[in-house]
């Protein structure tokens, strides 16, 4: 284990952050899908309101979070049928309708909690930190102190510290009230981190994610053929992401796309709604043409404001409108490739792949290149063929494993190869 992971603490990690605003539950869709254009990974942490005039512990406030809604929930939820049919009802829906709860998915930490500590938190799910700000951190020139005084250095707010570890003169009452300004540490912030002490890891970084035992097998998938629909039924928890695939002869998965909420993450809401809902996954994923779906797909109708027109009727009329994947928004008219007999936009559609044999750190960082929180596995000879995923905790897994442990590239493959079913 590398010691720039046991000697660091999560309060270096915060230097910089913004204070946390939090996104209520009563808050409607709307104001979600601003709110998730500007947040990371593609989704944000929904909270109960707080209680007016209470003194809240950090038991309290961890018990008002609700859970983590993603821009793949929201699309998801728009294509229902009743969605569709009044949009502008369901843009009001408040978002305790839509995230699903789920409390374990964020977790409180004192600043001076070790980094390996927060890796582990992690990789066991968790996909944010939540660190006290309003408190005096003196952790950054500590760290090193267990080394010369064989313990850690604890802030007497801290909201893990027990009560026995508390100072007698220090007034629970007061530093709860005090403790009011957090920040929110995100996966890739971590990621950030720790690709900023790469040399400091060595081997590991330059270890093929195939031998550090990196690749995930057990993805969720969805034939290109199926209704797109049906991705919103598999969609994983993490990552959030569903590979649409094509098989081959020979019972291998090929990808050509990808439903996920980072590339939901910026897209038009309403337009994909209405396209999960009517097309299938390859269509979805790949694009289709102005000129087909003028004569194979129907007229459908979008609220106008989100459709960026000005000449709405009434404040919210709705236009019947020819689709087109450009209207999506994560479409581009760069490269064209066939699927059937159809002409497909690919450009910023295609999905984030490496090979077995790619480095962690380049697989880290296309992720941050990309902010993307998966990246899809293929084999080394075929860049097509899906072998599975590799997703923050697959990385955060690698980088907190002993080098003793590492499996041998090829061993690793064959395994890996032998495993995927599609």
């Amino acid at each position: 284990m590398a010691s720039v992971l046991v000697y660091h603490v999560v309060g270096d990690l915060t230097v910089g952050k913004p204070e946390l605003v939090e996104f209520h539950e009563t808050e409607t869709v709307e104001s979600a899908i601003r709110a998730i254009a500007e947040s990371p990974e593609g989704s944000i942490p929904v909270w109960k309101k707080r209680s007016v005039g209470v003194i809240e512990s950090s038991d309290m406030r961890q018990m008002r979070f609700v859970g983590i809604l993603s821009s793949f929930d929201i699309v998801a939820f728009l294509a229902k049928s009743q969605c569709l049919e009044d949009q502008d009802k369901a843009m009001k829906t408040p978002v305790s309708e839509v995230v699903l709860s789920n409390n374990s998915l964020l977790r409180l930490v004192d600043p001076g909690t070790r980094v390996i500590d927060a890796l582990d938190m992690m990789k066991q799910g968790v996909k944010r930190l939540l660190v006290p700000k309003s408190i005096v951190w003196k952790g950054m020139s500590k760290r090193f102190s267990v080394i010369y005084y064989g313990k850690w250095p604890k802030n007497p707010e801290s909201p893990s510290s027990s009560s026995s570890s508390l100072p007698a003169n220090v007034n629970r009452n007061t530093s709860a009230s005090i403790r009011d300004k957090y920040c929110c540490l995100s996966r890739e912030d971590v990621l950030r981190f720790i690709i900023g002490c790469l040399g400091a890891l060595a081997p590991i970084p330059l270890t093929s994610i195939a031998a550090l035992g990196a690749i995930n097998p057990n993805y969720s998938y969805i034939e290109s053929s199926t209704p797109a629909l049906e991705s919103s039924q598999k969609v994983p928890q993490d990552p959030s992401a569903v590979a649409v695939i094509e098989t081959t002869s020979d019972g291998q998965c090929k990808i050509i796309g990808e439903i996920s909420a980072i590339k939901l993450w910026k897209c038009d809401y309403l337009s994909a709604a209405w396209a999960l809902a009517n097309l299938s996954a390859g269509q979805f994923v790949m694009g289709v043409e102005d000129n087909v779906t003028s004569r194979s797909l129907p007229d459908f109708c979008v609220n106008s404001r989100s459709g960026g027109d000005n000449d709405s009727v009434n404040g919210g009329s709705k236009k019947p409108k020819k689709f087109s994947s450009r209207s999506i928004g994560f479409f581009n008219n760069s490269q064209s490739h066939s699927f059937g007999s159809r002409s497909m936009y690919r450009g910023r559609s295609a999905p984030l792949t490496c090979k077995m044999t790619s480095s962690l750190a380049a697989v880290m960082a296309q992720m941050l290149s990309h902010r993307a929180t998966h990246v899809w596995v293929t084999e080394d000879e075929n860049d097509e063929i899906l072998v599975g995923v590799v997703g923050y905790a697959d990385i955060l897994g690698a980088v907190t494993k002993p080098p003793t442990i590492f499996t041998p590239a090829n061993k690793s493959s064959e395994g890996i190869v032998n495993e995927i079913q599609c």
